[in-house]
């Protein structure tokens, strides 16, 4: 399988391979903004106000609001990754 994989690989153009990994950083990015909005939603604010507001703390520490807190976190770590990825990716090109 390995052997395939790397023959199809080797065989792709930069060209080919540069598409790929756009599409995926868009398919990624789109999913983090859906969580984005989502969290954006149930709480009625950003997540910088968020953390401002110390919600977690205000929410008595509830496994939810500490869940959520802690995926919304890692979403917009995930937004800043990828965008700063396709400003990489842009330049390149």
């Amino acid at each position: 399988m390995q052997a395939v994989l790397k023959k199809q690989i080797d065989e792709m153009t930069d060209d080919t391979l540069k598409n790929i990994f756009y599409r995926d950083y868009m398919r990624r990015l789109t999913r983090y903004r859906i969580t984005d909005n989502f969290y954006k939603k149930k709480y009625d604010m950003d997540f910088e106000r968020f953390e401002k507001e110390n919600i977690v703390e205000k929410q008595g520490y509830a496994f939810e609001v500490e869940s959520d807190a802690q995926e919304w976190e890692l979403t917009i770590d995930g937004i800043r990754t990828i965008e700063r990825k396709l400003k990489e990716f842009s330049s390149e090109n």
